[in-house]
C-alpha cells in the first residue's frame, strides 16, 4: 500500500475532492522518509547556483527505497509534491532524485536525458 488514510480522510474524498493540504499531510505521515529526502532537496534547490539539488545516498533499507519509488512512481503524489514546494522532481534510480527551481529547464534536460542515466548505472544499482 502506498499510503495510510485516515477514515476521515478516506470520507472526504469519497464525497469529493481532497485539497494538497491534506493530500501532502498524508504524503508526511505516510512516508517519512521520502518525505525527509524531498524536503531537504527542496530547500537546497531554491538556493542551489545550479538551480537544483540532487540525492545522492542510498537510502538505508528496502522500507525506506520503498517510500522513495512510491512517492515518485505516483503521478498524483509528484504533481501534489511538485505543486507544494513550487519545484519540479526528477528520478533516476532507486535514491537518485532531484529537485529543480523554475529557469532550471537546462539543467533538468541534462539530468533527465539518456546519457545521464546511462552514466548514474552501476553494478550495484542493478537490483535498485
Amino acid at each position: 500500500m502506498s499510503l495510510t488514510v485516515s477514515p476521515d480522510l478516506l470520507e472526504k474524498a469519497q464525497r469529493g475532492p481532497v485539497d494538497d493540504a491534506d493530500f501532502i499531510a498524508c504524503i508526511k505521515d505516510s512516508l517519512p522518509y521520502a518525505w525527509e529526502v524531498v524536503s531537504g532537496l527542496a530547500d537546497g534547490a531554491r538556493s542551489a547556483e545550479s538551480g537544483f539539488e540532487a540525492n545522492e545516498v542510498p537510502p538505508p533499507g528496502e522500507a525506506e527505497r520503498g517510500q522513495l519509488l512510491r512517492l515518485l512512481a505516483s503521478d498524483a503524489m509528484r504533481a501534489a509534491v511538485e505543486r507544494h514546494f513550487g519545484l519540479r522532481l526528477a528520478f533516476q534510480n532507486c535514491h537518485r532524485v532531484a529537485l529543480f527551481a523554475p529557469g532550471a529547464e537546462a539543467a533538468h534536460e541534462r539530468f533527465t536525458s539518456p546519457r545521464a542515466q546511462l552514466l548514474n548505472q552501476s553494478p550495484e544499482l542493478v537490483d535498485c
